[in-house]
């Protein structure tokens, strides 16, 4: 399967022939190769999803999300076998992978006949009714971060929308949407309604939101990528999501006890450091009071220096390898650009990790002595690096958190939750965790200035992938 596309409910060799290798970022070796998608294989992927809406969206919404629950039953079955293709792929730690990017994908699958039923296609308002409709063809654009969980954070909501959709994987870890577009073939869902073509941006993503039969365009990415697709959208009026980059800050507010800030601090590193630091949600800021300078700098070095760095399937290991060459030395010039403005690097730096010269790996990283303004804490870096601010006084905390072109995610802690709350309320942020809040799979999520604009997962994710329309009476 990984040497074909997958259009129209079929198996079909690509147009051009060329292929993209697929990386270990442990190893550093070639494991496997897709097809490099061209314009004319989207193309093709697209006119079959242009020709199946009528049919599909005709169908009841809660037979769509049944199909989509039987996805995620036949995920579940195939959980080892994602697990360690998304190892190899990606390089997250086995457990975390097992847990997060195959967990996370299923249920979202499994979450769509709940959803469903939650939710109001038709609408009496006065002499009209209101209905919700599917928004037509959706071009789907993926990362490589968390690549199954943000492919189904965006197939599956459309699909159960009605839409049909013609998904772009990253080519960086494109090998388990392979898997899904198999599970998809073998769950039943009509030909033409789920496409799946790899290639590269600037060409088969290019392609794709250019195309004149694409309705909207659903985008994870980043922030230079997410305005190129939006441009090219524009050219024919078409709907976008995109969800893009962020440079979330993690706020300490001065009313903690001296246990309660330590704890802060220690799982303010977890929060930057999931995913060797490749999460656009990561809280990579973290603010604290001035006094407290000192004392969050030590906790939060001594705690970067608990985050073995290795061999993902080494149980020992709590950081894996970046996922690119690429991806490491953009780390590391910024590191070293940091570090020429006059940073502290406090623990960490751009030197390989002792012993792991092969590998895509880089030190997990503390950050201090600059200013808010400094490139550093401004700009995305997506990798193990923490940056601690200090900040004099609440409004201070707030203006240095939102602060940013971002505003994608934040966190906020207090001894007294209201006021975590009401500080949480004056932060431009899409989502915001309060003390110990966990993430809920059903909340919207999504970003305000160059975090993007658009709302995933939950009811608000579906929502996403209809239109109205107004029948008056």
């Amino acid at each position: 399967m990984p040497h074909r596309i997958y259009v129209d409910g079929e198996w079909v060799p690509a147009g051009g022939g060329a292929a993209i290798p697929v990386v270990n970022p442990a190893t550093e070796e070639v494991f496997e190769e897709v097809p490099r998608g061209d314009a004319k294989d989207v193309a093709r992927a697209v006119e079959a999803a242009a020709a199946a809406p009528p049919a599909w969206s005709a169908r009841p919404a809660a037979e769509r999300a049944a199909l989509c629950a039987a996805v995620a039953e036949a995920l579940r079955e195939r959980t080892d076998e994602l697990t360690e293709m998304i190892v190899d792929e990606l390089g997250m730690p086995l457990r975390l992978t097992r847990a997060i990017q195959v967990g996370a994908p299923v249920r979202t699958f499994a979450s769509m006949p709940d959803i469903t039923a939650g939710l109001a296609f038709e609408e009496r308002l006065g002499d009209s009714v209101v209905y919700r409709d599917p928004i037509g063809v959706v071009g789907a654009i993926t990362p490589w971060n968390y690549p199954l969980h943000q492919i189904a954070a965006k197939v599956a909501p459309a699909l159960t929308a009605g839409c049909t959709v013609v998904l772009k994987p990253s080519e960086v870890t494109p090998l388990n949407a392979f898997v899904l577009a198999d599970v998809m073939h073998e769950a039943g869902f009509p030909p033409g309604v789920f496409n799946l073509v790899p290639g590269t941006g600037p060409e088969a993503g290019e392609a794709l939101a250019a195309h004149p039969l694409v309705d909207m365009i659903s985008f994870t990415g980043s922030t230079r990528a997410g305005r190129r697709v939006a441009e090219l959208a524009a050219a024919g009026v078409k709907r976008t999501a995109l969800e893009l980059g962020g440079k979330s800050p993690n706020v300490l507010l001065d009313d903690l006890g001296d246990a309660a800030f330590e704890d802060a601090v220690r799982k303010g590193v977890g929060a930057c450091y999931l995913n060797s630091g490749q999460t656009c949600s990561a809280l990579t800021r973290l603010l604290v009071p001035r006094e407290r300078l000192a004392r969050a700098e030590t906790i939060a070095a001594e705690e970067a220096l608990t985050y073995t760095v290795g061999d993902p399937r080494d149980p020992a290991t709590r950081l894996g390898p970046l996922v690119s060459a690429v991806q490491r030395e953009r780390v590391r010039d910024h590191l070293r650009a940091a570090a020429e403005d006059g940073a502290t690097i406090l623990t960490g730096g751009p030197e390989a990790p002792d012993g792991l010269e092969r590998g895509y790996y880089v030190r997990p990283t503390v950050l201090s002595g600059v200013t808010p303004e400094s490139r550093i804490a401004q700009e995305e870096i997506f990798g193990p690096v923490l940056v601690v601010l200090p900040y004099d006084g609440e409004d201070d905390a707030v203006r240095i958190a939102n602060g940013t072109a971002y505003g994608l995610a934040a966190g906020v802690r207090s001894a007294d939750p209201g006021r975590a709350r009401r500080v949480a309320r004056r932060l431009r942020a899409g989502q915001i965790r309060v003390n110990d809040g966990a993430h809920n799979g059903l909340a919207p999520f999504g970003g305000f200035k160059q975090s993007g604009y658009g709302r995933e997962y939950g009811r608000f994710g579906l929502e996403e992938f209809l239109t109205t329309t107004s029948v008056q009476l």
